[in-house]
């Protein structure tokens, strides 16, 4: 049996179908669901219905929208956690599918954390095609699965989170906010540790505004470098990004047109 209050599932959105199958997902699960689903409604314009046709039956008590401020993701799980009263929360990204015994490997994940433990993070598969070869935008949602701390699927005690501040609202996209929570849960003397459950997370379209989105998160990368200094890639277990990279272009390009 689930204690009462055991666990809060905060999802922000902006309303994409893949919605749909995620809170589907949810609904035929095996197992006690979490007590409530906290869905974060960050939509600009929030005229229509967040989710068209309603909710799955299973879900009608359980789940509750909330009103975001359009402010990014960071924001919109802020305004999640601090309206839960569960002892854990955990943030489910809108486009993941849960695997069907999810809660109750969740409660296993959740029931077995010891004290100083104060993140879990689950487990992701991001499918590639097999008929033909991935491309650059798939292969990078493919490094999903072997990145840290990332959001799209990790429970967090909710004093821990109190104690820290929550997410830095600062980091507007959905980038480097949760390396940022991250490293500061375990600066304070925390564990985040990966736990049993998993999740499936396919790979979206990438629209004609990626490429732009993705050199955006350089300026994310120094606001890291700011905050927790040089080394926080190594810390945070991060890739190295492509800013040299991008540099490295550039002047080529520049001795090019000297030349």
């Amino acid at each position: 049996m689930r204690p009462r209050g055991w666990a809060d599932v905060v999802v922000p959105t902006v309303g994409r179908p893949s919605l749909r199958a995620l809170l589907d997902s949810l609904a035929a699960s095996r197992g006690p669901l979490p007590s409530r689903i906290l869905l974060v409604d960050d939509r600009r314009d929030a005229a229509g219905p967040l989710l068209p046709g309603g909710l799955p039956e299973r879900l009608e008590k359980r789940v509750e929208v909330l009103r975001g401020r359009a402010a990014g993701p960071a924001a919109a799980r802020n305004a999640g956690w601090r309206a839960s009263c569960a002892g854990w929360v955990v943030f489910l990204d809108d486009d993941v599918v849960p695997d069907p015994d999810w809660p109750a490997r969740l409660f296993e994940d959740l029931a077995s954390a010891a004290p100083e433990v104060a993140g879990i993070e689950g487990n992701l598969r991001v499918p590639l095609p097999k008929d033909r070869r991935p491309t650059d935008w798939e292969r990078n949602v493919k490094g999903l699965e072997s990145s840290r701390w990332i959001t799209a699927d990790i429970a967090y005690r909710r004093e821990v989170l109190r104690e820290v501040g929550g997410f830095d609202e600062r980091f507007g996209r959905a980038y480097r906010e949760d390396a940022d929570l991250g490293l500061r849960v375990t600066s304070a003397g925390y564990r985040i540790e990966r736990g049993r459950r998993a999740s499936t997370h396919p790979v979206g379209p990438a629209g004609p505004w990626t490429s732009v989105r993705l050199q955006a998160g350089n300026a994310d990368d120094l606001l890291m470098r700011a905050l927790h200094g040089a080394g926080w890639r190594e810390r945070a277990g991060a890739p190295p990004g492509r800013r040299p990279r991008h540099l490295a272009t550039t002047a080529a390009g520049a001795a090019g047109l000297l030349g």
